[in-house]
This record gives structure tokens, sequence and C-alpha cells, in this order.
């Protein structure tokens, strides 16, 4: 791919704390901007805002070409399709797209199920010229993570690539973390050496995605191994979030609820570099663009008195200097 790899931020990311207020929609461009590390804006807005974004995309030189929403099979089909055509209208080259674990009757939706949703969405995206990339994430059908590759198989069985955003922080936080590991049994699975999600060791999930050329998008927000909840950030049952976002720069005192140490990120950054390096190297690359993703709901960041945006720029910074030191 050259020496061009974009970077970007998802508009939830564009803001400082959940308690602070919201920044309007022309002051998130000019904050985008104005950091100067940033090439791109990472966002499916309301139809009904779509003009407002094109005419700030490009009033501030920020094309927008990602975005992304979650979806409930047995409800959504039409909204994905609706999206994949609002993204390309932006200029959107992806559409990150996050299929909920149960369809909509209940059932946790099967490998078929996704299947064919995927095929949906694929034609639709060749069509429009903006293709749907399945994410791995919490709370969805990936969230088993062996899953990724039965589906990414059978999908290229079909002469059809599988395109996937890679949000590694929905990996690296179930490392050593028991409870986490319960989650889909894929604790028995570690423990026989099926699924590995250390990045260190030899076959690992997350490798294998990168090698077979999957990640076409890839979300960057920082976590460690067995990650503390989020006591600070409370969901509506009163339960604290999972804890999936960790300070990518060193909090100030009583920004954060837990103990920092920057060497604890050693394995998140450590998927950044095997993914940029197969993405600076290999001729079945096709990842053009990282877009940073540090947010605010409970199991991310709620609560917490750092500001999102700091850390988001921080980490963009590591992102360009990391992507700089590889292709040298």
């Amino acid at each position: 791919m050259g020496k061009d790899l974009l970077i970007g931020i998802t508009g939830g990311g564009v803001m400082h704390t959940d308690s602070s207020p919201i920044p309007s929609l022309e002051e998130q461009f000019a904050m985008v901007k104005e950091s100067g590390v940033y090439d791109y804006f990472d966002k499916t807005p309301p139809t009904e805002e779509i003009n407002k974004y094109i005419k700030l995309s490009e009033k501030y030189d920020l094309p927008i070409l990602a975005g992304g929403w979650f979806y409930v099979l047995g409800r959504d089909e039409i909204l994905l399709e609706e999206n994949l055509k609002k993204g390309a209208a932006l200029g959107s080259r992806v559409h990150n797209t996050q299929i909920k674990t149960n369809h909509a009757d209940g059932h946790i939706v099967t490998n078929e199920e996704v299947e064919e949703i995927y095929l949906r969405a694929y034609e639709i995206g060749e069509k429009v010229g903006c293709y749907p990339t399945f994410e791995v994430h919490v709370n969805m059908w990936s969230e088993d993570f062996r899953r990724v590759n039965q589906v990414g198989e059978k999908i290229e069985s079909r002469g059809i690539p599988f395109r996937m955003t890679l949000d590694h922080s929905h990996i690296i936080f179930k490392i050593d973390n028991p409870e986490e590991q319960q989650v889909f049994n894929i604790d028995q699975a570690i423990k026989t050496g099926e699924l590995i999600l250390d990045p260190y060791q030899k076959n690992n999930v997350c490798d294998q995605w990168i090698k077979r050329g999957y990640v076409w998008h890839c979300h960057a927000r920082s976590v460690i191994p067995n990650n503390p909840k989020n006591i600070w950030g409370k969901h509506q049952d009163g339960t604290v979030g999972r804890g999936i976002q960790y300070p990518f720069i060193e909090p100030k005192p009583g920004e954060y609820h837990s103990d920092w140490d920057e060497k604890k990120l050693d394995s998140w950054k450590e998927v950044v570099r095997n993914l940029m390096r197969f993405a600076s190297t290999s001729e079945k690359n096709q990842l053009q663009q990282i877009s940073t993703e540090f947010i605010t709901p409970p199991d991310y960041g709620a609560g917490n008195k750092y500001s999102i945006f700091e850390h988001s720029v921080a980490c963009a910074k590591w992102l360009r200097k990391t992507w700089e030191e590889i292709i040298v």
C-alpha cells in the first residue's frame, strides 16, 4: 500500500468527558482539524444532517471516509442498506457493521444468518461503493472470536472477500480475565490452545485475521490485559462497566479510577504494530485507514475525568509515529 495510512477519529471521540458540554458539530470539525493529526472523520450521521456534514467536511478539508452502526437481525436489514447508501453519499470507503448477538426474536444469531446478511450487505456495498466491514466486538456475534474465521472461510469459499473491522481492545481486555473469558465459554478454548489471545504468542487470533487479509478497517482504543472494570460507569441496571478502555497517556490525579501503568499497554500496541507490518509489506493487505475510538458509554469511559479527545489525539500521534518507523 506504499506509505499511505490515513488516521481518522470516530465522532464519539470528539468530546472531553460525559459531564462536559458536547461541542457543536462545527466545533467538532474544527477540533479535529486544528489537532493537526487527523486525515478524516468517521461517522454515519442522521439522514437529516447529511448535508451539514458534507458542508463541514468540505470547509475543514476532512473527508468522511468511514462510518458505522449496530444492527439487530430480523429488524434492521433495511437500515443497513440505507446506511451503506448514506456512506456512499458521504464518500465513505467502509461502513463498520456491528451485528448484535441476539436476533429480534431472541435467539443467538447463527453463523448462517451472519453469512446471509454479509452477502446481502456485500452486494449492496459493491453497487454503491461503500463496503461493509463486520466488526469484532463484545455484545455482538463475533464476541465468540472463533466464529470470525468460521464465517470468513464460508464467505471466501464463495469467491468473495471477507472484510472486517479489527477492534482488538475487545480481545486484549480478556487476556488474564477469567470473568470475561467465561462469556461464550472461550475459557475452555484458551486452556486447550484452540484460541490464543496473547499477541506475543504464535498463531494468536489477531494475527490470524491480519494474515488472512480480513482487516479492511481498524478502530484504535487502548486497553490492557484484564482491564479494570469501569467502576465510575453504571448501566441502567446498576452494574458497572465491563472496562474496555484504558487511558493512553498518564491521567492527572483524580481523572481515572485505577492505577495507570504505560507498560501494560504493550500487548495492545503489539497488535497495532503487527497490523502495520502486514499493511506495509503484504500484497494481501486492504487496510487504508485506522480510526481512533475513545468513547464514553459505561463499558468504556463513562464517569472518567480525563479528556477523551486529548487521549484520542495522543493515540493518533503514536499511530503516525509507529507507522513512520515501520515503513522506513
